[in-house]
This record gives C-alpha cells, sequence and structure tokens, in this order.
C-alpha cells in the first residue's frame, strides 16, 4: 500500500522542451513507468495533435492516463485524480516507480492537494473566442449556455454581465467542469502524495526552435488528416478535448476559413504562447531542481535523477 506523503517525482517543463525523451531513458533505467498529467492526452484519436508517445514505446515503458476517453466524454479533474491515485498505487504494489510526465499544471496542483481556488485553468485564446461568440450570437445567449451547464454559476452571474459569463464558460472548456463544481471541492481535492518536482528548461529561442520543428513535423505527419478524421466522426469542434491549439487552427482549415499554412503558424504562435503560460505556473511550484538542458546533457540529468528515484 502507499505509504501517506510518500514522495512522488514529477518532471515539469514547458511543452517541445524534452520531458519525454529523459523520461522514457530514466524509466527504463530504473523500472519506472510514466504517469502522464497532460489534459488532453487522456482522449482517444488526438494522437498527432497531443504528441503521444507510440503504441510500440508504450509496449516498452508501460504509461497512465493516456487513451481514457473519447473526445466526447466529460473528463474532469476528480477523473485524473481518481485514475492517477489508482495508478501510483498500482504501480508501486508491483515494486515499480512512478515518474510523474506533462505540463498541465492545475492537474500536479490537484494531485498535491493544492489552492485549486489558484489553479482554476485558463486560456487566452479560448477566451477570446467566447467573447467573440459573445459578439456575434449576444450576451444573453451565451449566459443562456451557461445556464444549461451550470444553473448555480448562471444564478450569481447577471446576464449583461459578459465578462464573468466568459470566465465560467472559460473554465468548463479548458477542463471539462463547472465552476461549481470546483468551487464545491473546496480548497483541495488531492494531498495523498507529496511531489518532488525536477524542471526542465532551455533559452526562449532554443525552445521557440524546437516548437516550430515539431509542429511542422506534426503538419507533415498526419496531423491536418487527424484532425478532418474527427470531424468527419461527427466529434463537435466545440468539445472541451478539441479546443487545444493547433485543433481550431485544423478545424478552421477544414473548413475552409483558413489556408493550411496560416493554421501551421497559428499553431506555433498558439504553441509558443502556451509554453510561457505553463512557465508562469510551473515557477511558483516549489520545491523544484532545475536543470537547463543547453547546459548539461540528457544523459548527465538522468545520471543526477537516479539516486532519487531508487528508494
Amino acid at each position: 500500500m502507499t505509504r501517506p506523503q510518500e514522495t512522488t517525482l514529477a518532471l515539469i517543463g514547458p511543452t517541445a522542451v524534452g520531458k519525454t525523451e529523459l523520461s522514457l531513458h530514466l524509466a527504463e533505467e530504473v523500472g519506472g513507468e510514466i504517469l502522464s498529467v497532460d489534459s488532453r492526452q487522456v482522449y482517444r484519436y488526438l494522437d498527432v495533435g497531443t504528441d503521444k508517445v507510440s503504441p510500440e514505446t508504450r509496449k516498452r515503458v508501460l504509461h497512465h492516463a493516456i487513451d481514457v476517453a473519447d473526445p466526447d466524454d466529460p473528463f474532469s479533474v476528480a477523473d485524473f485524480l481518481a485514475l492517477a491515485r489508482d495508478a501510483i498505487r498500482r504501480i508501486r504494489a508491483r515494486g515499480r516507480i512512478p515518474l510523474l510526465v506533462g505540463g498541465t499544471p492545475f492537474y500536479y496542483r490537484a494531485l498535491e492537494g493544492g489552492l485549486l481556488s489558484q489553479s482554476l485553468p485558463s486560456d487566452a485564446q479560448v477566451r477570446s473566442r467566447l467573447e467573440e461568440e459573445a459578439r456575434e450570437r449576444g450576451r444573453e445567449i451565451l449566459h443562456g449556455e451557461l445556464a444549461a451547464l451550470d444553473p448555480e454559476a448562471a444564478r450569481r452571474i447577471h446576464p449583461r454581465d459578459v465578462h464573468r459569463t466568459v470566465r465560467a464558460l472559460e473554465i468548463f472548456r479548458c477542463s471539462g467542469q463547472t465552476p461549481s463544481w470546483w468551487y464545491a471541492q473546496g480548497k483541495t481535492l488531492g494531498g495523498e502524495f507529496r511531489i518532488r518536482y525536477v524542471g526542465l528548461i532551455r533559452p526562449r529561442e532554443e525552445l521557440w526552435r524546437r516548437i516550430e520543428e515539431r509542429v511542422r513535423f506534426q503538419f507533415s505527419h498526419g496531423y491536418p488528416e487527424e484532425v478532418r478524421w474527427l470531424l468527419d466522426q461527427g466529434y463537435d469542434p466545440r468539445l472541451p478535448s478539441l479546443q487545444g491549439f493547433g485543433y481550431r487552427e485544423l478545424t478552421a482549415w477544414c473548413r475552409g476559413t483558413m489556408t493550411l499554412e496560416e493554421a501551421l503558424e497559428g499553431d506555433i504562435r498558439a504553441t509558443k504562447a502556451f509554453s510561457r503560460r505553463q512557465m508562469t505556473w510551473f515557477r511558483r511550484f516549489t520545491p523544484c531542481v532545475w536543470y537547463d538542458l543547453s547546459e548539461r546533457s540528457r544523459e548527465d540529468v538522468q545520471q543526477s535523477l537516479r539516486e532519487a528515484v531508487i528508494p
């Protein structure tokens, strides 16, 4: 059984910094299994756009919290917590080492029992789209959408208060859970595990280059086809699962309102903006030991972490 407050190692850092490569090598060396802390990788069929490791790699290194919901399934932080707790317990019961890897800050905060009111999910692009909907469809329509999803929140927010209506819907579209659900949880949801954070960083110019290379690789290796297939299956692009960067731009391409090059450049810009938001949150995570991968090799960092994860 898991000992209360047993320390668990987590690899954090902005997207495209190199978390996946390091985690795979480390897991193989120490007998570990990876718990994905990524709010988009939980969805099936979102493979290229979420940069999932291949099925072959998952046979070599076991992964958890990947492909556990369909794109139109509700999936909340509470679902992630239940799944994560169970996975960590089972990994340890088999004598293996759990490694938490991913870039979703509010999942980590919930797992460690942090103040969720300080970690409610947000996304500037989702907010911008909602504000545009309010202008085009009318604030009353948007408030009616909130009333259908979260009657309690709608009662607290005046129909003319566009700002608060947008924020409430933003929370739902980013997390798959309503504001009232979040507030009902109180201060904590987790707290069973004490997390030791290891952060990976690179200079901004280097990270920007890696982001651009990865997005271009995705676009040339099935990303547009993946989004078209999802839409052909009837998945609504307004679903929380499809509100992420890249999926939004490629949906516009599929509908003929954006060229493929515009979608690609839009994805690159959105991914860079997302990486900045990630670092804003991750800088608040303590205690955390940071490694600059432009100064230290992956092998060097791996060697430094080996003793930290082996009891």
